[in-house]
């Protein structure tokens, strides 16, 4: 069954500051609408809204906040150095991230915020001269760090057709897992889980499929949920970062490999070329992804057709158009 044909128990829930979904929040009382998550991702997911700002009672608009370091310590606060917020913003996102954020499949955050910023949020020093990009927003700090599996993103990062691709993609594996680990589980369960997603792990990092593999063979079925938890804390960490094309290419390649009885040697010939194109960068993936699907569509083969790498998420995206 393809992913598009594939129907989630429950929606996917994804958590966006507000300001990206177009709620004039911020401090100027504008927004920082984000066309991908409003004009594409929205037509496949639920958003849940979050304005941190907002949410600990400063108004609209109001002063603005930056990070200002003060010896060990860092305010979130006005330039001056008053009003700091800091304290709250943490306990706001601290109450999120063990409540509603468990109910998330990822999380869009406004990038270099100092609420919301995931990485690179400038903190200036007590003399307001100069600044380090060393920062995390003290609310998104909250929902990563008690959620170190949620896939999370800023939206100037989602510009980036890899980084995008790869998100999406990490938000549909860990709402599978979501939903696997909603019902008992056990061993069989796990390797069925990692069985589907084997050729997705192999083009993203072959170590981690093949250390993946033997952690299931090998452990002990009597101790299921640490099993559990250490498959999916492999997994979703070797998919952090986009596959390079060598990956992918070796990847399209193995599974070249199950229909060499069933193809002529014309179409090898043209299979092998379209990968070759693709590793040399002179075509997106799509394009020997494509053939690949059409000979699986002629001859079938169960193994392949439950693969995830093919259908990793919904083909109107068109993620794999730019890749």
């Amino acid at each position: 069954m393809t992913n598009t044909e594939k129907h989630f128990e429950t929606a996917i829930q994804i958590g966006l500051s507000a300001c990206l979904g177009g709620d004039r929040v911020r401090f100027d009382k504008g927004h920082k609408r984000s066309n991908f998550c409003m004009e594409e991702f929205i037509n496949h997911v639920e958003y849940v809204k979050f304005c941190p700002e907002v949410a600990i009672g400063m108004p609209i608009p109001r002063n603005t906040i930056r990070q200002v370091r003060y010896g060990d310590v860092i305010k979130v606060c006005r330039p001056d150095g008053t009003g700091d917020v800091g304290p709250k913003l943490t306990e706001y996102g601290e109450r999120i991230a063990k409540n509603q954020a468990k109910t998330l499949s990822g999380f869009v955050f406004c990038a270099k915020s100092p609420s919301c910023g995931m990485e690179r949020v400038k903190v200036y020093n007590d003399t307001g001269t100069g600044a380090s990009a060393e920062g995390i927003g003290a609310f998104a700090e909250q929902i990563m760090k008690h959620n170190p599996l949620l896939p999370c993103e800023e939206n100037g990062r989602l510009n980036d057709v890899h980084l995008r691709e790869n998100f999406v993609m990490r938000v549909y594996v860990y709402k599978s897992w979501q939903e696997l680990i909603a019902q008992p589980v056990n061993k069989k369960v796990l390797t069925d889980f990692h069985a589907k997603h084997k050729y997705l792990l192999m083009s993203h990092n072959y170590s981690a499929y093949r250390t993946l593999g033997r952690l299931l063979a090998e452990g002990d079925p009597k101790e299921c949920d640490v099993l559990a938890l250490e498959y999916i804390s492999g997994l979703m960490e070797a998919l952090k970062k986009p596959a390079s094309r060598k990956g992918q290419a070796n990847t399209l390649a193995h599974l070249q490999g199950y229909f060499k009885n069933d193809i002529s040697q014309v179409e090898k010939a043209e299979m092998v070329e379209a990968i070759d194109e693709y590793r040399k960068g002179l075509v997106p993936l799509n394009v020997p992804l494509t053939l690949l699907k059409h000979h699986l569509r002629v001859h079938p083969k169960a193994y392949l057709q439950q693969q995830v790498y093919f259908d990793p998420y919904p083909s109107d995206l068109k993620l794999r158009f730019s890749i």
